[in-house]
């Protein structure tokens, strides 16, 4: 089996690692040749290109099947509609033709302020901020694909992705500062080990359904988040302040996010079920990172 992923960031590279652990051929794009030497070192076959220069995606390679997991690079300075729909329409055009079917990673930013309510994927979508707007669309534009070109495609609505390196607000609780955030709304995160074996199971199954909610076992409140993110570091007990912006915020938005058909269908089985276990394991890993380089 060979694997294209367009977009070998955080959550790329991981699945990447995992599909090369199985002596599968994998290609990844990436903006950089710093980077391309990067991956090829890992035998990971590199392919310069970029989801927003329609010419660059001409040296995609015929593949049994693709993963779009492209970021938002705020430093680029490209409105965040821009990338999420005209990049990957970009990229839909050359994969019409180069591979068998398709896995995105979305985001459950298209389900807005839900008022703490468990949600699935029978649930509306209403998004309420750019983000969620913008995967929306870009979700749209994957169906009206999908139905012209009768591409079989897989979308991933994904929590939060945390790990090593990435812990939300980290730097603010190091340093006791107040979260603007309201300490008794959901939270909805996962690993970045669990969600790259969800792309993995998503990859390999025979005939996976349209649409998959990723998130780990148990919702936490904000409160709960922070507090024990600030024990794993020995920082100060957290403290919380009003969210400042007007209308839907981040910090306001609350909702349960249920991960049973993926469970089921999938077969997804976490690592790390809740941020119990899942932060101390990413400082642990960042440690041995620090570690091995020295």
């Amino acid at each position: 089996m060979s694997t294209l992923i367009v977009g070998c960031g955080y959550l790329g590279i991981r699945v990447a690692r995992l599909l090369r652990a199985e002596g599968q051929r994998v290609f990844a794009t990436t903006r950089s040749r710093q980077r391309a030497e990067a991956l090829a070192a890992e035998g990971i076959e590199p392919i310069i290109a970029d989801v927003l220069d329609r010419e660059s995606l001409s040296a995609l390679p015929s593949v049994d099947r693709a993963l779009y997991c492209v970021g938002f690079d705020r430093k680029a300075g490209v409105p965040m509609g821009i990338v999420a729909v005209d990049g990957l329409r970009h990229a839909l055009g050359k994969l019409a033709t180069r591979a068998r079917r398709l896995v995105y990673s979305g985001s459950i930013g298209v389900y807005g302020n839900q008022g703490g309510d468990w949600i699935d994927e029978e649930t509306p979508a209403s998004p309420e901020t750019e983000s969620g707007l913008a995967s929306l669309a870009a979700e749209e534009a994957i169906r009206e694909f999908s139905r012209e070109y009768a591409f079989p495609v897989t979308i991933l609505r994904y929590s939060g992705l945390y790990g090593p390196g990435r812990l939300m607000r980290r730097d603010a609780i190091s340093a006791g500062e107040p979260i603007p955030a309201d300490p008794g709304s959901y939270l909805n995160v996962i690993h970045i080990d669990d969600a790259a074996s969800a792309a993995l199971l998503a990859l390999r199954a025979q005939k996976p359904g349209p649409l998959y909610l990723v998130s780990d076992d148990r919702p936490v409140t904000r409160g709960e988040f922070y507090a024990r993110l600030a024990e794993a570091l020995g920082a100060p007990a957290p403290t919380f302040t009003e969210p400042t912006d007007t209308g839907p915020v981040r910090g306001r938005a609350s909702k349960r996010v249920s991960n049973r058909k993926a469970k089921r269908e999938l077969g997804l089985s976490l690592a790390f079920p809740d941020v119990s276990t899942g932060i101390p394991a990413a400082l642990a890993a960042e440690r041995g990172d620090t570690q091995e380089g020295s």
